[in-house]
């Protein structure tokens, strides 16, 4: 068969989709048995808003339950800050929207479930690889049933930061560091609650709200390495800068009642100096980890397997082999937005959340409008709405 895809994640079945659209047989493997994990990214940006209006599926995705942000707002102790706007961008999509990813996921698999080469395998986890004669030729999965094998002329790894198939590969990411680590959880929402999605800041502490309609999702950010410590002080050591944070939560947070109530992701950015190996490819997260800053990780994905797709398609669909030049032309392409996105996200690590966690800056004395400065207002809307090189999809539907 023409490509095997391990992991369901945006890019993944992203991936399946353009390749299945353009007449190649593909199956996708997902190790759990649904999309409904809580506390997945689900910023959905104008990159992406435009990837699905070309493949004619925008506006089953705006009938998803969801939020439009037009504008990023911050909230210090001295009131609100408008960090950027999204509403001068050019093109038809001028606002992030924030959707449940796995009703993205749902929409997207889907989609590529309407072509007869595309085949979806739920609790089917990808654990090995099939090579023969110095190449990958398919890969092995477990799933209730047993342990089986399928093969084929591409494997592709899109198995997240944790990648297995990476590691049997023999890649090994270079970890770029980062200072903190994100809590998770989620409270009621009530009538009066200020309608936005923002991000909190204090001297100590950070936190991000999203709008969940009936109730809050919340991400408390924490120094890296600091969640046993502070669950060794009890739920207390989290309610109470929350309440702090958010005064008009607190009521509602009797409701968190112990850590088993929250999920803890352990930041990391990194990336593979190598994406493949002959018959092997890794794509979004298994090739570069992104930090939650600027909520661009299912973005890069989604432009990781565009690209792929525009490139890959035409040979799978052949059936020739896939040369290793060709697979080194996508991470070729795609090398440079990951660096410099990355970049721009250490940055904002180094002079704004280490040094705010650590107490060493006072974020209530920022401008009320950061858009007044031109060059954020130029540049941070396309920056975040558009990334560095935005991919559309050339290849046809067959």
């Amino acid at each position: 068969m023409g490509c095997v895809i391990a992991g369901g994640g945006p890019a993944g079945a992203m991936l399946a989709l353009l390749l299945a659209r353009s007449g190649v047989e593909v199956t996708l493997l997902e190790k759990h048995g649904d999309f409904l994990r809580d506390f997945r990214g689900d910023t959905i940006h104008p990159s992406t808003l435009q990837v699905l209006d070309e493949l004619g599926l925008v506006r089953e995705f705006l009938k998803l339950p969801h939020r439009k942000a037009y504008d990023l707002n911050l909230v210090t102790d001295g009131g609100d800050v408008r960090i950027a706007t999204l509403r001068r961008l050019p093109g038809a999509y001028r606002y992030i929207a924030f959707v449940p990813q796995w009703d993205f996921l749902d929409l997207i698999t889907s989609a590529a479930g309407r072509y007869p080469g595309f085949r979806l395998l739920m609790n089917a986890e990808a654990y090995d690889l099939i090579r023969e004669g110095g190449a990958v030729r398919g890969l092995r999965y477990r799933d209730p049933s047993g342990e089986h094998e399928i093969r084929a002329a591409l494997t592709v790894a899109a198995d997240g930061r944790h990648s297995v198939l990476r590691g049997r590969a023999g890649l090994v990411p270079r970890d770029l560091g980062a200072p903190m680590d994100v809590v998770w959880f989620r409270l009621p929402r009530e009538a009066g609650d200020r309608d936005d999605t923002f991000l909190r800041i204090s001297p100590g502490h950070m936190m991000v709200a999203i709008n969940r309609e009936s109730y809050w999702q919340l991400a408390y950010l924490i120094l890296k390495g600091g969640y046993d410590e502070m669950a060794a002080r009890g739920i207390d050591a989290l309610r109470r800068p929350v309440a702090a944070l958010l005064p008009w939560l607190t009521d509602r947070l009797q409701g968190l009642g112990s850590y088993d109530d929250v999920s803890v992701l352990t930041v990391t950015i990194n990336r593979l100096r190598r994406w493949h190996r002959p018959g092997f490819l890794c794509v979004g997260d298994a090739a570069h980890a992104m930090s939650p800053v600027f909520g661009v990780g299912i973005n890069l994905a989604v432009q990781d397997a565009v690209a792929a797709a525009n490139l890959l398609a035409a040979p799978l669909r052949a059936g020739a082999p896939i040369p290793e030049a060709t697979l080194h032309r996508l991470q070729r392409r795609r090398m440079p937005p990951t660096v410099v996105t990355q970049t721009a996200q250490r940055v904002v690590q180094s002079l704004v959340i280490g040094p705010a966690l650590r107490r060493r800056i006072d974020p209530s004395r920022l401008p009320r409008d950061l858009t007044r400065i031109p060059l954020l207002n130029r540049v941070a809307p396309r920056f975040v709405g558009h990334g560095v090189r935005p991919e559309h999809v050339t290849v046809k539907e067959l």
